[in-house]
């Protein structure tokens, strides 16, 4: 029953049974609820316990993204005595957010996974950028988990109002909630996208009050929190983990360190594409079925545009991340086939080195 309050349901048992058949270990459930640098916390029906991944899943992971991350289901097996459980699978996931590791070109980065709601959190104290909330969008689409933009801190903002209407004009089948954590408003409208063994995660830059809304649907000071800079309004790195938290109404909450970049890594087509469904919707009345909007004839986008039925900042930041996305894309497979020669060669010389191991007679 308690992992049923984790989200533990019917498709993972049976992920789970498959696991388990075809191992010979004494294998249990769990779900990874804190990470912190290369160390896992996994709670599993009876115990908190600190794991690690096996060799085997080391060796078999395709990549960093293979690897369990928080909100994962895995299979482990606890320790005989004093030491780590060792993590040996990772179960099936869905709605998995991630971005561009920062400083390279083609691996992404795990933020959380098995989440149904991001909660996009953007500031009003002069952190609000609708730039910067495209981006958020687009990640969070791709991520195949339902994105929320939460604008905080409500008491530091006459406009709020106008906030509201400027982010439903970017989405507008997307909800705006906004909140403040310090007099309360707007709580309840977050606790109500997180029912019962609901998995949401917070996504936003440090100093927009990711922290101090945690700390208010826990109903207790968990997490640490400073002042913003008063200088910049810029946010100070508080938290250094991510964590999973059971929230009292039985929701379920992922928080991190603050991110000032979200780089697309070349997986987000199908997101950008929702996340500026306007001027996808427009693009379809092109004359030119290849239009790129930059001065092709009969142009539906361009003529939106000038028409000022649709923002120009608005398209220009449409076609820059088209084409971030798609300079990543293309890094990701170059890297991808150059894992694959380098996988092929290693086969082939560990095949001769058994033929020659043969003819010698060893």
């Amino acid at each position: 029953m308690f992992l049923e309050s984790l989200g533990w349901g019917p498709s993972l048992a049976h992920a789970f049974s498959v696991v388990l058949h075809g191992s010979s270990l004494s294998l249990v459930p769990g779900r990874v609820v804190r990470q912190e640098r290369g160390l896992l916390t996994v709670q599993t029906s009876e115990l908190r316990l600190l794991a690690r991944p096996s060799g085997r899943l080391l060796h078999h992971a395709s990549g960093a993204q293979a690897l369990p991350t928080v909100g994962d289901w895995v299979a482990l097996q606890p320790p005989s005595g004093p030491g780590e459980a060792l993590i040996h699978e990772v179960l099936p996931r869905r709605g998995v957010l991630m971005r561009r590791e920062a400083d390279s070109e083609h691996e992404g980065q795990l933020i959380a996974a098995n989440l149904d709601v991001v909660f996009l959190v953007t500031g009003l104290d002069g952190n609000f950028n609708p730039r910067r909330i495209e981006r958020a969008l687009t990640l969070a689409w791709s991520s195949g988990a339902s994105p929320v933009v939460v604008l905080s801190k409500t008491d530091l903002d006459p406009e709020v109002a106008e906030r509201v209407r400027e982010v439903e004009a970017l989405a507008p089948e997307v909800p705006v909630l906004a909140l403040s954590a310090h007099t309360g408003e707007g709580l309840e409208a977050l606790r109500a996208h997180l029912p019962p063994a609901t998995t949401g995660a917070l996504l936003g830059s440090s100093g927009v009050g990711k922290s101090t809304l945690v700390n208010h649907l826990l109903g207790e000071q968990r997490l640490a929190t400073r002042e913003v800079r008063p200088e910049d309004d810029k946010g100070r790195h508080t938290t250094t983990h991510r964590e999973l938290f059971l929230l009292p109404h039985g929701g379920l909450l992922i928080d991190g360190p603050g991110m000032r970049e979200l780089g697309l890594w070349g997986a987000e087509e199908e997101g950008l594409g929702q996340a500026f469904a306007d001027v996808v919707a427009l693009a379809a009345h092109c004359h030119f079925r290849d239009c790129t909007h930059r001065g092709e004839p009969r142009c539906a986008v361009r003529a939106a545009v000038d028409e000022g039925t649709l923002d120009g900042e608005r398209l220009e930041s449409f076609e820059k991340l088209r084409r971030e996305q798609a300079y990543h894309a293309r890094q990701s497979d170059a890297a991808a086939r150059r894992e694959h020669q380098r996988h092929v060669k290693n086969l082939t010389q560990a095949g001769r080195e058994r033929s020659r191991s043969k003819r010698r007679g060893d």
